[in-house]
C-alpha cells in the first residue's frame, strides 16, 4: 500500500510520513497542487490524504481535477479548516473522508483503512491465487489459513503481483509501487524482495510460483 501526502508543511509531512510508515503505509509527498497531479497522473497509488492550504491553488481544485479526469483514488483531505461548511465542501468535491487538524494518526489509520474497505482498495480486498489469501487491507497473508510473516515491502510486492495474476507486472511498476518516486534504490533492489518472497512462500507450502520474464518484470500464477 502507498498513499500520496499532500502537504505544503514539510515537517508534518515529514512526521506523518514516517509516523504512516510504522504503520505499515508507506508514502510519497508533494508540497504543492501541481506537483500533487503529476506525481497521481504517474502512479497508482492506494489513496490520497489531501491538505486544502496549498501555496499554488486550493487542494479542492486537486481534488476537482482528480473527479474530472474519472480517477478513482480514494481521498481523504487533512485540514486546519474543521467547520461543517468545509467538511460539505470537500465530500461535495469527492472526498471519501474529511479528517481536521489537529488529528491523531491513528484516526487517520482507521479512516483510511476504512476508505479502502468501501472502495475495495483498487480491485478487492481479498485476492486469492491457489492456496494463498491477501487481506490488501488488513495486510494479512495466510498460506492453507496459516498466516505467513512479511516485511511491509513483501506485502508491498504480493499485493501487486495478486492484483495480476497469470499476467506480466513490469518492473518498473513494482519499483513504483515498493519505492515510490523519491527513494533511491539499487539495480537489483527488486530482484532481492522477489527472493525473499518465493523463499518465504515456499516454506508456507503456497501453491504459487513467480516467474522471472527476464529483461520484463514478473508473473505470479497457481502452480501446477
Amino acid at each position: 500500500m502507498r498513499l500520496l501526502l499532500v502537504e505544503d508543511d514539510r515537517e508534518l509531512a515529514e512526521a506523518l510520513g514516517a509516523a504512516l510508515l510504522r504503520r505499515g503505509m508507506a508514502s510519497d509527498h508533494a508540497a504543492t497542487a501541481g506537483d500533487a497531479l503529476l506525481m497521481a497522473d504517474a502512479a497508482r497509488y492506494s489513496a490520497i490524504v489531501l491538505d486544502l492550504g496549498l501555496p499554488d491553488a486550493d487542494g479542492l481544485e486537486v481534488l476537482r481535477a482528480l473527479r474530472a479526469r474519472l480517477d478513482p483514488v480514494p481521498v481523504v483531505i487533512l485540514t486546519a479548516r474543521g467547520d461543517t461548511a468545509a467538511r460539505i465542501g470537500g465530500l461535495d468535491y469527492g472526498a471519501d473522508d474529511y479528517l481536521a487538524k489537529p488529528f491523531d494518526v491513528d484516526e487517520l489509520v482507521a479512516r483510511l483503512r476504512a476508505v479502502l474497505r468501501r472502495q475495495g482498495g483498487f480491485g478487492g480486498a481479498e485476492l486469492v491465487v491457489g492456496n494463498l489469501r491477501f487481506d490488501s487491507v488488513a495486510r494479512a497473508l495466510d498460506v492453507d489459513g496459516r498466516p505467513v510473516l512479511l516485511s511491509a515491502r513483501e506485502l508491498d510486492l504480493i499485493d501487486v503481483l495478486l492484483r495480476r495474476p497469470g499476467r506480466v507486472v513490469v518492473k518498473t511498476l513494482i519499483e513504483d509501487q515498493l519505492f515510490g518516486l523519491s527513494e533511491s534504490l539499487g539495480s537489483n533492489a527488486v530482484e532481492v524482495y522477489v527472493h525473499r518472497l518465493r523463499r518465504k512462500l515456499e516454506q508456507a507450502g503456497a501453491t504459487i510460483v513467480i516467474e522471472t520474464i527476464r529483461g520484463v518484470g514478473y508473473m505470479l500464477r497457481a502452480s501446477a
